[in-house]
């Protein structure tokens, strides 16, 4: 995982992978079929894992809330002391070619339920008034994701945690009340 984190999708080898993972490309070949296999497999225990923060963020009791909890647990993923900076999603979704496009599709697929879990998160603090009437759940949810993939970017180009944080309470505060 952490070498598909590290390196993208496009950018991690399989020689990389059996350095990684102290087995031969024939062993991988025979465990995981193929790189895509391998790669779909990584995202599922990153997303049940460390990148997990968004469905763990969606119990807040307000927006607001949900906002804070949501930007600090991404920042808390995305530069954190023991793993590398940036996102396994966001460095996979950047390869470009033709032998990326499934890990794409993946990964596109997953942003999309991102966004959806968000956005009916964000329609229930709507419709309860917490947010504002002219608010647009859906804009607002696809705008925290942009957000979170811009700060993943800043922190894979070694952005402190402390400018981070600074974009997070920027975003935070601009939150329509």
């Amino acid at each position: 995982m952490l070498t598909f984190w590290a390196q993208g999708y496009e950018g991690t080898s399989i020689s990389d992978l059996t350095a990684a993972m102290g087995m031969s490309a024939p062993s991988i070949y025979g465990a995981f079929g193929d790189k895509e296999t391998l790669f779909k497999r990584v995202v599922e225990r990153y997303l049940a894992g460390p990148g997990g923060y968004l469905e763990k963020s969606l119990d807040q009791p307000t927006a607001a809330a949900l906002v804070r909890t949501l930007l600090n647990a991404a920042i808390d993923t995305i530069a954190g002391d023991h793993t590398p900076h940036g996102c396994l999603t966001v460095h996979g979704a950047l390869a470009v070619g033709p032998r990326s496009q499934p890990a794409q599709q993946v990964l596109a697929r997953i942003g999309r339920n991102k966004v959806q879990l968000l956005t009916d998160r964000l329609q229930e603090f709507h419709d309860c008034g917490d947010l504002p009437a002219h608010c647009d759940p859906s804009a607002l949810a696809q705008l925290l994701i942009t957000v979170i993939q811009g700060l993943a970017v800043q922190a894979a180009s070694g952005a402190p945690r402390e400018a981070l944080h600074r974009i997070a309470d920027q975003m935070t505060a601009l939150l329509p009340h």
